[in-house]
């Protein structure tokens, strides 16, 4: 499989070590992804939609990790409205082993979060969803 260029989106307060782990998956060989942007910490004003829409433009898939906190995340909610809007195809991933996870405000009651794991990760990027 040819990597993927993917756009990760998290709760810049509560879940930027899941991205860092994440990154760090890409690194593995047989990776079939490769992370070209991730969310910004930046005020919800101005053009940061515009930023954030050429950053996920590039991308070709989105992959949403969620946390305990992800419901109340602003800028995941705008990420996956833009994804949505762009028609570029994301994925919820439940990025708290044991813990609890929370689906963003955004996301549809029908999408479900998929358990972190490399399997389940190369399923969803080939679109098994």
């Amino acid at each position: 499989m040819a990597s993927i260029p993917v756009f990760v989106s998290f709760d810049f307060d509560h879940d930027e070590d899941l991205k860092h782990l994440l990154i760090g998956q890409a690194r593995n060989p047989d990776t079939p992804f490769s992370v070209t942007d991730h969310s910004v910490k930046e005020p919800l004003t101005g053009d940061w939609r515009e930023k954030v829409r050429a950053r996920i433009w590039r991308a070709q898939q989105v992959i949403v990790m969620c946390g305990e906190s992800t419901h109340t995340a602003r800028g995941v909610d705008a990420e996956i409205e833009i994804a949505r809007a762009d028609r570029r195809p994301y994925f919820l991933l439940w990025g708290r082993s044991g813990r609890t996870c929370t689906k963003p405000s955004a996301a549809r009651t029908d999408e479900k979060i998929y358990q972190w794991t490399w399997d389940n990760l190369k399923r969803l990027l080939r679109g098994e969803r």
